[in-house]
């Protein structure tokens, strides 16, 4: 696992991070995202789903209009009174380590881009959806990803990592090879089914030069299933089919391989 530190990682960081947007940006960025597609494709058709780490909600309030009995979790209460005062639907503060629900209460666990926040490793996190998902259910986790760009890149992001910590930074966050995932994984009884790796354009906006006017890079606190960077959706004319062109060629198999930011994995509880 590749281990990320940052200055701005404090105690208040999540409140600060999810007070950044609203309820509705990241519901209607969730709409139109491709990772939707990849989450709702993989649900079962009955049951009680479980976001867990919901942030503001989006999730919740799409799968309960399309349907599903959803639930949040989130350790920022901050963010859950946001998403209570725009839909009501049902949410809890909670430590995803230690959820007060019932043993196999749940037919799927959802968890984006939570898990890798956990210095001490996913375990714990895993351990604990495979405690609420009853037999046969299913898990959709998603966690930053160690593509061929990052693997090429490693030495240097460990040096820099080393850095950043011995300058005061607290640990931020950890990316997962394939492998590395699939084994925290099988360590508690999860079979995948399905493997994904999503947002390929992440990478590419901190490489290109920066427009004049145009904001810095904040990959670190972009919303979860966002597609960022410069090929987003958006606009018209001859530069919105470049952009078609270009979100096509990056969605092939070798390009999420070598740039996707994130990887999400489906798998059922053994």
């Amino acid at each position: 696992m590749l281990a990320y530190y940052s200055a701005t990682a404090h105690a208040d960081f999540w409140t600060e991070h999810w007070g950044g947007h609203t309820v509705a940006e990241l519901l209607a960025v969730a709409r139109r995202s491709p990772l939707t597609t990849l989450i709702v494709d993989a649900l079962p058709p009955t049951g009680v789903v479980l976001e867990a780490g919901c942030g503001l909600g989006q999730y919740v309030i799409l799968l309960r209009e399309r349907g599903w009995r959803a639930a949040g979790v989130d350790g920022s209460v901050e963010a859950l009174a946001a998403c209570r005062r725009v839909a009501a639907v049902p949410l809890a503060a909670a430590d995803l380590r230690a959820l007060a629900i019932r043993s196999g209460a749940v037919s799927a666990y959802v968890s984006l881009g939570v898990a890798e926040h956990d210095p001490d490793g996913p375990d714990a996190i895993l351990a604990e959806a495979r405690r609420v998902l009853a037999p046969g259910g299913t898990l959709v986790i998603s966690v930053p990803y160690v593509n061929g760009l990052r693997r090429l890149g490693a030495p240097w992001l460990r040096r820099r990592a080393r850095a950043v910590a011995a300058a005061g930074g607290a640990f931020y966050q950890y990316a997962f090879s394939r492998a590395e995932l699939l084994a925290a994984l099988a360590r508690h009884g999860f079979v995948p089914t399905a493997a994904h790796p999503y947002d390929p354009a992440r990478a590419l906006r901190t490489l290109l030069p920066r427009r004049a006017g145009r904001p810095a890079a904040t990959a670190a606190v972009a919303p979860i299933g966002a597609q960022t960077g410069p090929f987003a959706r958006g606009g018209g004319g001859a530069g919105a089919s470049v952009k078609r062109l270009a979100r096509r060629a990056l969605y092939t198999e070798p390009a999420l391989r070598l740039l996707g930011h994130m990887l999400l994995v489906v798998a059922r509880r053994a």
